[in-house]
């Protein structure tokens, strides 16, 4: 498949989706939206990828919404605005409950959209000079799907501050919310990420990562009791899986797993 506004990549079961209109500074469109939609349903049907590394190209990882884009929506109806923003929800639903560790490697600053892309994967990573921020109550428009992520990922006192106000934080300060698992140097973050892709490729099972999200994902969605006998039902399914069999059978003999 050919894309237009981002690259796509597999090697050694790591697909790498890399936001590429540099000159734009990454920023999001409408064909963008559709070609993310596409290559993350790419990897989830590739069996040979196990992780996704999400980035972007050049000194940005991603300004939010083009501005062009934003002069078009002020044109549409109502209709063709709810279509778009459905659209994007869709995407935002795709990763968050993508079967495969999505991976954010954020090699500049995050804002508005492109901070909401930072708040859907599983783990985070992100250089010191980076910011990060919802921008969009500024322009006199709503975080309104990200908010829905955002809160369950840093609570809701640290949302209502990020989206409230507006304001860019520091890499490191977006660490001390929660929103980052890491903040690395721009001369290690490439290597970091790769690594990190690495070990879940080598040291982890496909199948109890895939469950294990779907765990996570749904703990909010339940009572607690819900939520346990949900957790009961898939400990118990995980059980009679293949990984899980052989993982044991590895351990008990003390050989080293190769997943």
């Amino acid at each position: 498949m050919t894309f237009e506004h981002i690259l796509y990549n597999v090697t050694t079961r790591i697909a790498t989706i890399t936001l590429h209109r540099p000159e734009k500074r990454n920023a999001l469109n409408g064909a963008m939206v559709a070609e993310l939609q596409s290559a993350f349903q790419l990897a989830e049907k590739d069996v040979n990828v196990k992780v996704i590394i999400l980035k972007g190209s050049g000194e940005a990882f991603c300004a939010g919404a083009d501005l062009e884009y934003l002069q078009q929506l002020q044109k549409n109806t109502r209709a063709e605005n709810l279509a778009d923003s459905r659209a994007l929800m869709q995407l935002m639903q795709q990763i968050y409950y993508h079967d495969k560790v999505v991976i954010a490697q954020v090699e500049g600053h995050a804002i508005a959209g492109g901070c909401g892309l930072v708040t859907l994967c599983d783990l985070s990573y992100a250089i010191p000079e980076a910011l990060l921020g919802y921008t969009e109550v500024k322009i006199g428009f709503i975080p309104a799907l990200v908010a829905v992520f955002l809160v369950r990922k840093i609570g809701e006192g640290r949302a209502r501050d990020l989206l409230l106000t507006g304001r860019l934080v520091p890499a490191q300060k977006a660490e001390d919310y929660g929103l980052l698992n890491q903040v690395i140097p721009a001369s290690d973050i490439a290597s970091h990420v790769a690594k990190v892709a690495e070990d879940l490729c080598s040291g982890t099972s496909a199948n109890s990562l895939k469950v294990t999200k779907k765990l996570i994902s749904g703990v909010l969605d339940q009572s607690l009791d819900e939520a346990l006998e949900q957790a009961a039902q898939m400990n118990a399914a995980t059980r009679e899986h293949a990984d899980c069999q052989r993982g044991i059978q590895a351990f008990l003999t003390k050989e080293k797993m190769k997943w």
